[in-house]
């Protein structure tokens, strides 16, 4: 779908709006976010108390993912939009600012402190967006969520707060548990290479080298040399895996362990990691906690 048409679909449906108000719970906030990690954050502030409707699911590539008339009516029908911004959903970027002319429409990274983002190198005004990677950086993102919502429900803020204050312990943990696990790969193995940049904040923040074949979003293109470098590197170093994204082609990462291969040296794929997405519903890899845990075993058990 075009943007000229997602315009004006979204033309028609604000005039309908009205009937799906009529529809919905008006006694509870309706809010949407993008992403499932950023929904997964909100749900574990309102609980019960609010209705929270994530739009792109497992195995989906936010950098792709163009809205459908679908997600058009439940942003419409929105009280409160909450999406990642830093680019991350490049293709909704202009509905997303059309509507914020009309109702909260909240990018949380662009909210926390910009002394602790990286800077992008293909976006010249822009930084990474990957920042929930970074466990303490995600908690950032949390706390400006429900300041948000705090002030946009003010009925419900103390419950928020203290939610919040409940979900932010939890990632406390999680931040030094990883830390805790990564620390147990030897230094010369701990090499994380994946088909796209999207875990600098978690090199950054655990001390483990990271490598991608494209760039920090998958619309960026690698070509033959973007490979060969990229094998030369794994060669010399004797890296012992490397990893899939389950929301990215595996073709990038099969043409680097086959260009190993065809210089004599075999490297393993470590596993899937959830990148842009996180699991299924209703699995541990489904919530925020359960998809960092996962990716930080595989990635161990791959390395150490």
């Amino acid at each position: 779908m075009g943007n000229r048409l997602i315009i004006g679909v979204l033309v028609i449906i604000f005039g309908c709006g009205t009937d799906q108000e009529k529809v919905r719970d008006s006694s509870k906030l309706n809010i949407v976010a993008t992403t499932g990690m950023i929904g997964d954050a909100i749900a574990n502030i309102v609980q019960d108390s609010a209705v929270v409707t994530s739009l792109m699911g497992p195995g989906v590539d936010p950098h792709l993912y163009k809205a459908t008339q679908g997600d058009l009516q439940k942003l419409t029908s929105a009280d409160v939009i909450f999406y990642n911004g830093l680019y991350l959903e490049g293709k909704m970027g202009e509905v997303l600012e059309k509507l914020g002319r009309v109702k909260p429409v909240i990018a949380i990274a662009e909210k926390v402190d910009a002394n602790r983002l990286r800077k992008a190198e293909e976006y010249n005004d822009s930084y990474d967006p990957h920042i929930w990677f970074d466990v303490s950086l995600w908690q950032e993102a949390v706390q400006v969520a429900s300041g948000e919502l705090q002030k946009r429900d003010p009925d419900n803020a103390a419950f928020y707060a203290q939610n919040t204050q409940g979900f932010q312990a939890q990632l406390d943990s999680l931040h030094q548990w990883v830390k805790k696990e990564i620390n147990v790969i030897p230094k010369s193995q701990r090499v994380l290479i994946t088909a796209h940049d999207a875990f600098g904040y978690f090199g950054h923040a655990y001390d483990i080298e990271v490598k991608g074949l494209q760039g920090i979003s998958t619309l960026s293109e690698y070509g033959l040399r973007d490979v060969a470098n990229l094998v030369n590197y794994i060669t010399d170093r004797k890296i012992k895996s490397v990893f899939l994204e389950t929301s990215v082609s595996k073709k990038a990462i099969n043409a680097v362990v086959q260009g190993c291969i065809d210089k004599g040296f075999e490297v393993s794929i470590g596993g899937n990691l959830y990148s842009d997405a996180m699991g299924p519903q209703n699995t541990p890899e489904g919530a925020y906690i359960g998809m960092v845990e996962s990716n930080v075993r595989t990635i161990v058990d791959a390395l150490k």
